[in-house]
């Protein structure tokens, strides 16, 4: 890993709950993040990887001030040192910090393409040097979203967040609908830009492709990160890693045969008592019970009273 980089996003302690009705009217708060906390540094790219429905795109949403109005959250989100409310991500969204979202409905499907790449402040210069670096025809400019592939939505999204020079990069699955060539090309382009200065948020489940451009990996799972660490450990193999379902992920690979667990992620709304994993973990005894916080061990950050 890098040298410490100054933070340009913190996220301290980060709780997200989602206000619902359940039976008889009762309202309940349905919490979803719990106890987060996540620095991504200037010039480095930070991978948050995990299942599909373990929260990672709500972590997105709340960084950027995106989540619906039923959402409660507490905790400190913090850009450059500073709070990032909704009057400063609406001041910085889209100059200095990017977003590349996960759906493909983020693009206006009454406006040309080419139009919303460019946006208020880009230009038809810039969109056209995006458009033939993601092989988007000088054409495709004057298309409308219904009228584009998957594939090339995707790197129409793309092209709208580099449209400038951002400080910041959060990128919510930014590979599905590529093919393996266009998805390597495209982290690559997160690789100059950190390289560069600016800091790379990128979620997603493919934790294959991420280690080949990440410089931190945070396992996610169930709301919360359970482990956070060099990227060369979960290269180096599971041995290398501390939390039993970082091992797990590794050996979900398919260059390890997909090797299954048994068990489900915990849904949010029954989460068992201390450790969200121990249910589904061959270590677990009574260390396993009441709050489990991160601690540093060997080089990384684990959520695990067993990690050594």
């Amino acid at each position: 890993m890098k040298g410490k980089k100054a933070p340009v996003l913190q996220v301290n302690d980060l709780v997200v709950a989602f206000s619902m009705y359940q039976r008889g009217f009762h309202k309940k708060n349905l919490e979803v993040i719990h106890a987060l906390s996540l620095e991504v540094g200037a010039g480095e790219i930070v991978a948050v990887v995990g299942s599909s429905g373990s929260g990672k795109s709500i972590l997105a949403h709340a960084v950027l001030n995106l989540l619906p109005k039923n959402a409660v959250c507490s905790g400190d989100i913090l850009y450059k040192g500073e709070s990032l409310d909704s009057k400063k991500c609406k001041q910085l969204f889209g100059r200095e910090i990017a977003f590349i979202p996960q759906s493909i409905d983020y693009l206006d499907p009454l406006m040309k393409v080419g139009e919303q790449v460019q946006g208020v402040y880009g230009t038809k210069e810039r969109q056209r040097e995006l458009f033939e670096k993601y092989q988007l025809s000088q054409e495709t400019e004057n298309k409308y979203p219904f009228q584009l592939s998957g594939g090339m939505a995707r790197r129409t999204l793309i092209s709208g967040a580099m449209m400038h020079h951002p400080d910041l990069i959060i990128a919510d699955e930014p590979t599905p609908g590529l093919d393996l060539d266009m998805a390597m090309e495209t982290l690559k382009h997160f690789r100059d830009f950190a390289d560069q200065g600016t800091a790379v948020l990128m979620i997603t489940h493919d934790i294959d492709l991420a280690l080949n451009v990440a410089d931190r990996v945070a396992v996610f799972y169930a709301g919360t990160i359970l482990e956070e660490a060099p990227t060369a450990d979960f290269i180096a193999g599971k041995e290398a890693v501390r939390h039993p379902y970082s091992k797990a992920l590794i050996d979900a690979l398919p260059q390890n045969s997909f090797t299954p667990i048994a068990g489900t992620q915990p849904y949010a709304g029954n989460l068992p008592s201390g450790c969200l994993f121990a249910d589904r973990c061959i270590y677990r005894d009574e260390k396993c019970v009441g709050e489990q916080k991160m601690r540093d061990v060997s080089g990384g950050k684990v959520r695990c009273a067993h990690a050594t």
